[in-house]
């Protein structure tokens, strides 16, 4: 009985076909984040003689692995299999990359998730294989690991077919540039001085949005390319890193990968020598840039954050003496601060820029160290103005800075310095043209920039400088004053409070809380201790001033005819390269780069995005919301910004069939504008 048995499960096993071939995933003990699997996804193909299979690798939080040229750092992944059985070739396809800068270093791999497809072809044609080998995979962040996987995989042509492993095989298949029939080369020119190749590609259907990759040689790198588009003619200028300082590329072959709006190609070319004419960089006349840096400047002063360091000067200036030179000394000296604070701002981000550091304006309130260092600044300073202590220096040094020449001046100055870093996480109009060109710019355009930036904060202290008369012109000192400081505290307890919630994510809710608590409580305190009733009372009705303001604005939120308290769209992470892949498709694209410390996207938010008829207008069906957040550092945020010429937020960008290329909206948006944009992108003209 038992051979009869086994001679049927036999026969069963024979004549139904095997289930799909897979190794499972793999996970290295030493190394957890990355997983990959080796699965056969199909049957043997008998036209073309191949197992079609998927190579597929997960990749968690920010670690990436290469394309098979990686750039200017890390490996290819790479793929032995000296033991397979019955296996004649392995055709790995390699699906487009993305690009990636690391402290200035560039290369070219793939985040998240990647399918690579690959093609095992059989030495006797039909027959079962097993493919045996070794799988040496590059992972890395701002650290690379070297993780190799062991792989065996059986393939059986008799193995079914199975849907869902066949779709995400042909998926993968798509990602796959395919031989050139569109893109032609024109020219590919080799610049030995220059150390540059140009490259010229013809595309009868004209370019959208196109890249443009070359696959190393051996002694070759070549770098993100300068792009240069004329109807149907591409020009991409590549730099070209070496260690052979006798490079030579005339003559060579190159793999070029093209890609588009729906289009993918790779085609071979040959290099001639020859030379480049310099790329002339476009960008706005120095003199409207330098304008444009004073006005950003300027406006600064009436930020939240600014306005009430500019009002604590005033007040001090009116306690003090009421001669000419006691008023001009300390605001020419907190100008000189504000001045020195920018020039400081510059030389900081020339180092950077010669070490390839990511650079953006405001970005260290992405550093919740430097967060929490600023609220505990602003809440001292707010508790000092409500009279919970007094900040006092030792006799002696206080006697000292009193007798030295100036009297004292560096406090002013410093408080000019103070002015400026609060002011960082605001790009208001104006200011974030000036910074984007300073950062693309020559050092010395860079340092003229940052001083037309300093000159425009520092505006208002040189003018009351020079014309002291304003000041003196005031009401005497009397209680008004006392009032008058209440009124500071409570600006930087607000200003306090608002770097409290920059930091809830990493404080936690119940800890935000509690200093949220501590920071209304002791203002309360000292105000009843130091003046009775009368103070309290002030305090009391400030702090409900600031609640009601809050909660008209949440009412107002709530209303229909305004929008909902809270953001309901269907946000999505920004993924540059499905942008194109939804306006193929004929859907429209909102982009959204914004951060919780900057207080113009907020107001950006209220004031437009969340209103009608923009708020209506973003949930059409064929909308595609993609949000970019800069609140913490983000090498993919900060290079998109970077590829549209900007170096800080907010910005704003719409797609569509009529706007394949884009259009980037104003800083400070409006609703005609945003609508006039989402109009223009629903057609194509």
């Amino acid at each position: 009985m038992i051979r009869i048995f086994s001679f049927f499960i036999l026969l069963l096993a024979t004549a139904l076909p095997l289930q799909a071939a897979d190794t499972g995933w793999l996970q290295a003990p030493e190394h957890p984040p990355v997983q990959v699997r080796l699965v056969q996804t199909g049957p043997y193909d008998a036209v073309n003689n191949y197992y079609p299979a998927l190579l597929q690798v997960r990749l968690q939080d920010d670690w990436k692995t290469y394309w098979r040229s990686p750039g200017e750092g890390g490996i290819a992944p790479r793929l032995e299999w000296p033991s397979s059985k019955n296996l004649l070739s392995v055709n790995w396809q390699w699906p487009l990359p993305e690009r990636f800068t690391l402290l200035g270093v560039e290369t070219q791999g793939y985040r998240h998730e990647v399918d690579f497809p690959l093609q095992l072809t059989p030495a006797d044609a039909g027959k079962p294989a097993t493919f045996e080998g070794l799988l040496t995979l590059p992972s890395c962040t701002t650290i690379c690991v070297l993780t190799e996987y062991s792989l065996q995989l059986p393939l059986d042509p008799q193995m079914a077919a199975d849907e869902t492993l066949n779709h995400h095989y042909q998926q993968a298949v798509s990602r796959v540039p395919r031989a050139a029939s569109l893109v032609q080369a024109e020219s590919l020119v080799w610049d030995p001085a220059a150390k540059q190749l140009d490259i010229s590609l013809t595309n009868p259907r004209g370019w959208q949005q196109p890249a443009v990759y070359v696959d190393e040689l051996d002694s070759s790198i070549f770098s993100q390319p300068r792009l240069t588009v004329n109807d149907t003619r591409l020009q991409a200028r590549f730099k070209v890193g070496s260690w052979d300082p006798e490079l030579n590329l005339a003559d060579q072959v190159v793999v070029i990968t093209a890609t588009d709006q729906g289009l993918a190609e790779e085609l071979a070319g040959a290099i001639t020598r020859g030379t480049l004419p310099p790329v002339v960089a476009t960008a706005p006349p120095l003199s409207l840039v330098l304008l444009y840096a004073l006005l950003g400047g300027l406006i600064l002063n009436i930020m939240p954050c600014v306005l009430p360091v500019l009002g604590l000067k005033l007040n001090g200036l009116l306690l003090g003496h009421r001669s000419r030179a006691d008023v001009r000394r300390p605001l020419l000296w907190s100008a000189l601060g504000i001045m020195l604070s920018f020039w400081a701002l510059a030389g900081f981000m020339l180092v950077l820029t010669w070490s390839g550091a990511q650079l953006g304006w405001g970005i260290q309130f992405q550093q919740p160290g430097f967060i929490g260092f600023m609220l505990l600044v602003t809440a001292l300073f707010s508790l000092n103005l409500f009279g919970l202590f007094e900040l006092r220096l030792p006799t002696a040094m206080s006697t000292w800075l009193a007798t030295r020449p100036g009297h004292g001046n560096g406090g002013h100055l410093l408080q000019g310095m103070f002015a400026t870093l609060l002011a960082t996480p605001c790009s208001a109009p104006f200011l974030g043209t000036a910074v984007a060109v300073a950062l693309a710019s020559s050092p010395l355009v860079l340092i003229a920039i940052f001083t037309g930036l300093g000159l425009g904060m520092a505006l208002p202290w040189l003018v009351l400088a020079l014309f002291p008369g304003v000041i003196s012109a005031l009401p005497r000192p009397g209680p008004w004053m006392i009032r008058v400081k209440w009124l500071f505290g409570l600006m930087l307890l607000a200003t306090s409070l608002w770097l409290l919630s920059l930091l809830q994510s990493t404080l936690g809710n119940a800890t935000t809380l509690v200093l949220t608590a501590i920071l209304i409580v002791l203002p309360l305190w000292s105000l009843l201790r130091h003046y009775g009733s009368r103070g309290l009372m002030f305090g009391l009705a400030g702090i409900m001033l600031l609640g009601a303001a809050g909660g008209v604005g949440a009412l107002m939120t709530q209303s229909r005819w305004v929008s909902p308290v809270t953001d309901e769209l269907d946000w999505q992470p920004l993924d540059p390269a499905r942008i194109e892949r939804e306006v193929a498709a004929g859907k429209r694209v909102f982009i959204d780069i914004t951060a919780d410390w900057c207080i113009t996207c907020q107001a950006n938010k209220i004031g437009v995005v969340l209103r009608d008829p923009v708020y209506s207008a973003l949930q059409e069906e064929d909308m595609v919301l993609m949000r970019g957040d800069w609140t913490r550092p983000d090498a993919a945020i900060t290079d998109y910004l970077r590829a549209n010429q900007r170096a800080g937020i907010p910005f704003n960008q719409v797609f569509g069939p009529g706007l394949p290329q884009g259009k980037a909206l104003e800083v400070l948006l409006t609703t005609d504008k945003v609508i006039e944009a989402l109009n223009e992108s629903r057609n194509k003209s």
